[in-house]
C-alpha cells in the first residue's frame, strides 16, 4: 500500500465519502423532445429529470416503442418541476415553448437546436421573415442568460448560432448484428405528411417507386405504417433490412438524422439524394444521386447483392464510430452545461 493510501479509519472515512459524492450527482431538468435524443444522456454523469406528458406530442408518458428511460433519470410533469425546490445544475430546453415553460426559475438554461429555421418556417408556413425571428429568439435568449447549441453546424447557422455544435451520436455495439436478410428498404420517420416538402418526400417516392420498401414511424394518416413496438423491435428491423433511406432538402434540413445514424450503427448502408453534410461516401457505405431512376438503380442493386449490401454497412458503421460517438457527444454536452453555467 503506498505512503499517501488511508489506512483504518481513514480508508473508511475515504470510501464514506466517495459514497456520498456519488449520491449527490448534478441533477439536469430535461424537456422530453424525442426519446432517443434524450436515451443519450443516459451515459453522462448527471441524474435526470425529464418532463414528460407536454402537449402536442402523441403521448403523454415516456415513449417506450422509441428507448426505455435511461437508468439516470426520473419522469417528472411540468408542474412538479416548477415547484421542485430542487436546485438544477441545468436545463435543458429544445424550443421558445421549453423556456418559457421555465421562465420562472433561475436555474442555468440550454438551448438545443433541433432544426433549421428555415425548416420550421417551411413546415408551419409562418409569415415572419427569418430576421425578425432571429432578433426575437436572440433578445429573449440574451435576457434570460440561455446557452445556445445545434445537433448540427448547419442547423446552428441558419439560428446564428453556429458556434457550437453537439452532433447526434449512436453506439454501435447497442445493436443486434447485420443480417441484410430481408430484400427490401427501411425508412423511419414520424408525420411524414408535414413533412413533405423537407425530407423531399416526392423524390423519395419517384425514386423508390416499385422497390420494395418498409416505413416506420407515428404517421397515424398513412395506412400500415406503424411505429417499432419497442426498441427490441427497431432493432430487429434494423439488423435485417437490406439498406436504409434517407432523402432530405439542403434548404431545410441534413443529409442524416438520428435514425439515419442508428442504420448506419446497426451496419446498414444508406441510400439518398446529394446533400453536403451527408456522411455517406459515395459507393462505399452508400449510394447518393440526385436523379429517381439512377438511385432505384442502386438500390435493385443491393437488393440482389446482399454481401455488397454488407461491406456497404461495415463502413457506414465505422463513420458513426469516427464521427458520431458517445464519448464525443458527452464531451460536447458536459462543456456546453458548463458553459451555460457559466453564463
Amino acid at each position: 500500500m503506498g505512503g499517501n493510501e488511508p489506512t483504518g479509519d481513514g480508508l473508511t472515512v475515504r470510501r464514506g465519502w466517495d459514497s456520498f459524492a456519488a449520491k449527490m450527482k448534478a441533477r439536469l431538468l430535461v424537456f422530453n423532445c424525442h426519446e432517443a435524443w434524450v436515451h443519450q444522456l443516459a451515459g453522462m454523469d448527471y441524474e435526470l429529470d425529464v418532463i414528460v406528458g407536454l402537449p402536442g406530442r402523441y403521448t403523454t408518458g415516456w415513449d417506450e416503442r422509441m428507448r426505455p428511460a435511461p437508468g439516470n433519470a426520473r419522469l417528472v410533469r411540468l408542474e412538479e418541476a416548477l415547484e421542485s425546490r430542487e436546485a438544477y445544475h441545468c436545463i435543458v430546453a429544445h424550443n421558445m415553448t421549453d423556456l418559457l415553460d421555465v421562465k420562472a426559475r433561475r436555474d442555468p438554461k440550454l438551448l438545443i437546436l433541433h432544426c433549421t429555421l428555415d425548416g420550421l418556417i417551411h413546415e408551419e408556413n409562418s409569415p415572419l421573415p427569418p430576421d425578425e425571428i432571429r432578433r426575437t429568439y436572440g433578445k429573449y435568449l440574451e435576457l434570460t442568460r440561455t446557452h445556445v447549441v445545434a445537433v448540427s453546424e448547419l442547423k446552428g447557422k441558419t439560428w446564428g448560432f453556429a458556434k457550437d455544435v453537439i452532433l447526434l451520436s449512436a453506439n454501435p455495439q447497442e445493436y443486434l448484428p447485420y443480417s441484410g436478410e430481408l430484400a427490401r428498404g427501411l425508412r423511419i420517420s414520424n408525420q411524414i405528411s408535414r413533412k413533405r416538402g423537407v425530407l423531399r418526400w416526392d423524390f423519395h417516392e419517384a425514386a423508390f417507386a416499385g422497390v420494395p420498401v418498409q416505413l416506420v414511424g407515428h404517421n397515424p394518416d398513412l395506412p400500415g405504417v406503424e411505429a417499432a413496438q419497442d426498441w427490441n423491435h427497431l432493432r430487429q428491423m434494423l439488423s435485417a433490412h437490406r439498406f436504409y433511406i434517407h432523402t432530405a432538402d439542403a434548404r431545410y434540413e441534413d443529409g442524416y438524422n438520428m435514425s439515419t445514424l442508428e442504420a448506419m450503427a446497426a451496419g446498414l448502408p444508406v441510400l439518398g439524394n446529394r446533400h453536403p453534410s451527408s456522411p455517406i461516401e459515395h459507393g462505399v457505405s452508400g449510394f447518393l444521386s440526385d436523379d429517381a431512376a439512377e438511385l432505384r438503380d442502386f438500390s435493385r442493386r443491393l437488393l440482389a447483392d446482399r454481401e455488397l449490401a454488407a461491406r456497404m454497412g461495415a463502413a457506414a458503421r465505422k463513420t458513426v464510430e469516427e464521427r458520431f460517438s458517445p464519448r464525443g457527444f458527452r464531451e460536447a454536452m458536459e462543456n456546453a452545461v458548463e458553459k451555460a453555467r457559466r453564463r
